[in-house]
């Protein structure tokens, strides 16, 4: 990736306007390794393992629960977006800050398959350390899903580091059978 890669896009925080091209965006991905999980009684190990065929996964789409893009309204969450030369949608990240634990935890964040491998991604993640470092934050907080080898790559790449493992998140979900990693990093 080059610096004018990541600079022909323009980033703001999110308006409600967005909502519809948030909702729409294809956050799907496909890879050849995923991450195999060894629970063990003192902590668990991961194993990067191909696969064949390649997995697709396609996340569906959340029911509607009361989040419609309200961010605005509240002071320790926010969206960013990222737009395309064009004006499509790019990607967006979904933050929300615990003062508690000072804590910046990464809802969510999604990259359009043309945008991939374009800076967009760590461009995002450089909105949310930005916001967490304006809420005091420690430290930046996310969970990943064990197959997706992609994210995972990239996240390592930015600072963070494997801390966490929940092997019964997903039960009963159309992702059982997968398990949640957690991830996280000081606040630069």
């Amino acid at each position: 990736m080059t610096t004018a890669d990541a600079t022909a896009y323009r980033y703001r925080a999110a308006a409600p306007e967005d909502a519809e091209a948030i909702e729409a965006l294809d956050g799907s991905f496909t890879t050849d390794t995923i991450f195999e999980v060894a629970a063990t009684g003192d902590g668990f190990a991961l194993r990067e393992t191909p696969v064949d065929p390649p997995l697709t996964k396609v996340f569906p789409k959340d029911d509607a629960d009361g989040e419609d893009g309200d961010d605005e309204d509240d002071a320790d969450c926010r969206t960013f977006v990222a737009h395309g030369a064009a004006g499509d949608l790019a990607g967006f990240v979904a933050v929300s800050y615990s003062g508690w634990n000072r804590r910046l935890t990464i809802e969510d964040i999604e990259v359009a398959p043309e945008h991939r491998r374009r800076g967009v991604g760590r461009a995002l993640m450089g909105l949310a350390v930005e916001f967490a470092r304006e809420r005091g934050a420690g430290h930046l907080w996310l969970e990943v899903t064990n197959v997706n080898a992609p994210a995972i790559h990239a996240y390592r790449r930015m600072g963070f580091a494997f801390c966490g493992l929940d092997t019964a998140l997903y039960d009963g979900t159309p992702s059982e059978g997968e398990q949640a990693l957690y991830m996280s990093m000081p606040c630069p």
